[in-house]
């Protein structure tokens, strides 16, 4: 079984470079409302779920160092969208939107395609 790399996976350097690119200074230059609202929410399960899973292991509470799994993506894209689209705007200034669900739905999908073709290559 190949090893995972967590955040230097290649798509989680990639995602947060983008990532950091579009909230430093696309969304500024550019506009437009794909790179207001959507990018980086597709971005976040490339970005943010290698990072979670690294601390799972540090904390004893991940078993292996395989690539992310179906379950695994399915349980934080899911979590996210509650915690950020359904419960976060009742306590803080936040909107629910149900399009970054779907964009973090999207983007686990892709990410997760990419993990798994490369855990078999």
């Amino acid at each position: 079984m190949k090893r995972f790399r967590y955040a230097l996976d290649p798509l989680c350097v990639a995602a947060c470079a983008v990532y950091l690119l579009n909230s430093l200074w696309w969304k500024r230059q550019f506009g437009g409302p794909f790179l207001h609202g959507q990018l980086n929410d597709l971005l976040l399960i490339p970005a943010a779920l290698p990072w979670v899973l690294w601390l799972q292991r540090r904390c004893g509470l991940r078993s292996h160092d395989g690539f992310p799994r179906w379950s695994e993506i399915a349980l934080y894209v899911c979590t996210w969208s509650i915690v950020a689209e359904l419960i976060a705007p009742r306590f803080v200034r936040a909107t629910g939107d149900w399009r970054d669900a779907v964009a973090y739905a999207v983007g686990g999908l892709a990410a997760g395609a990419w993990w798994q073709r490369t855990a078999r290559s």
